[in-house]
């Protein structure tokens, strides 16, 4: 699509519900599924509206409302709930291949730009009803869509096209008014800097060390729940009794900070389309990948400035082979990451 004559708008798929989504977002994670499923589903989309739709998508933001994992509740330990495949025609039993299924209720914001032709406010609804059915048959990280419940809304949410207005202030109004229908709900967003932040206090509370934290020891240090032991003085020692306590105390954090994959790294040469075996699409180039990781958090749509701050975009860099998804969540002041002290 040509950038003359084009505008910028806010696509919002509101209430979806997706059933049967992949839980198992990458070889170290599991939860909601990884924010690379919605930027494929972009891709696709855009792919199945076709250069003549008059719509281009950037990127894609998520709302969760509803996240029900599909595992067992009894005990600590939770396990997936798996199906059992029917037997071979030996009469022998079939190999479960384990994989993790949730049900989602979610909203999928696009930052999109539209043509001449869509300007007209009719044209424009009718364009968002189109994606809005071409959604309906497609699978969201591998979910299939439902249709609304009968009777659980008067009127069941659709797709609608918000143009953006050109002044900084008025965008900010709009999406404001947007965030405030996205309720009660989650939006996802990237929080690099609390990584790189807890790398730093790491490193600072153990120097001289032959190896020090890496990235890895920082992000697990975020993934898990740190419960640490000081000593203080006893208040009323006895004499000939030990003059000072131990007290467990457990980090403090703010906000909802989750461990995510954000996308792909190189671990190979980028070879020509069917120089590989096996591959899924021989008429593409290819190359092997790992997953790379970073840490997200959940915040309430209200809380975010303007688009960009919910959507992510997929962004490779040539050099390093790292295909990641970037979003531009800058957390206010207030709310920044507030560091652990180790000697407390």
């Amino acid at each position: 699509m040509s950038n003359e004559h084009t505008q910028h708008a806010v696509l919002v798929l509101p209430r979806l519900r997706v059933q049967n989504a992949n839980a198992i977002s990458s070889p170290l994670t599991w939860g909601f599924p990884s924010i690379t499923a919605f930027t494929g589903l972009m891709t696709a989309l855009a792919r199945r509206m076709g250069p003549d739709a008059g719509i281009s998508f950037h990127s894609v933001g998520v709302v969760c409302h509803g996240f029900e994992a599909q595992v067992t509740q009894g005990g600590y330990t939770r396990s997936f709930c798996l199906t059992r495949n029917p037997v071979l025609q030996d009469g022998s039993t079939a190999a479960i291949v384990e994989e993790g299924r949730v049900h989602l209720d979610i909203t999928l914001v696009f930052e999109v730009t539209l043509s001449a032709d869509l300007l007209d406010d009719a044209k424009r609804a009718q364009c968002a009803a189109e994606v809005g059915e071409c959604v309906a048959a497609m699978r969201i990280a591998g979910g299939s869509v439902m249709p609304q419940l009968p009777g659980a809304l008067r009127r069941p949410p659709r797709a609608k096209l918000t143009l953006l207005g050109g002044d900084v202030d008025l965008q900010a109004k709009q999406f404001k008014r947007l965030s405030r229908q996205w309720l009660p709900g989650f939006a996802l967003v990237s929080r690099d800097d609390v990584l790189q932040s807890r790398l730093e206090e790491l490193r600072a509370n153990a120097p001289g060390e032959a190896s020090p934290p890496t990235l890895l020891d920082a992000w697990l240090d975020l993934s898990r729940i740190n419960h640490r032991a000081s000593r203080k003085a006893a208040p009323d020692a006895i004499p000939g009794e030990p003059t000072e306590v131990v007290e467990w105390a457990t980090d403090s954090r703010n906000g909802w900070l989750v461990p995510i994959p954000v996308g792909y790294v190189a671990l190979s040469d980028l070879y020509p389309p069917g120089a590989v075996a096996g591959a899924r699409d021989t008429g593409v180039p290819f190359r092997f990948v790992e997953s790379v990781y970073s840490i997200g958090q959940w915040v309430s749509p209200h809380r975010l400035a303007d688009i960009t701050q919910i959507t992510w975009w997929p962004d490779y860099a040539l050099a390093s082979g790292l295909y990641r998804c970037v979003n531009a969540f800058q957390a206010p002041a207030t709310d920044s990451y507030t560091p652990v002290s180790f000697t407390d």
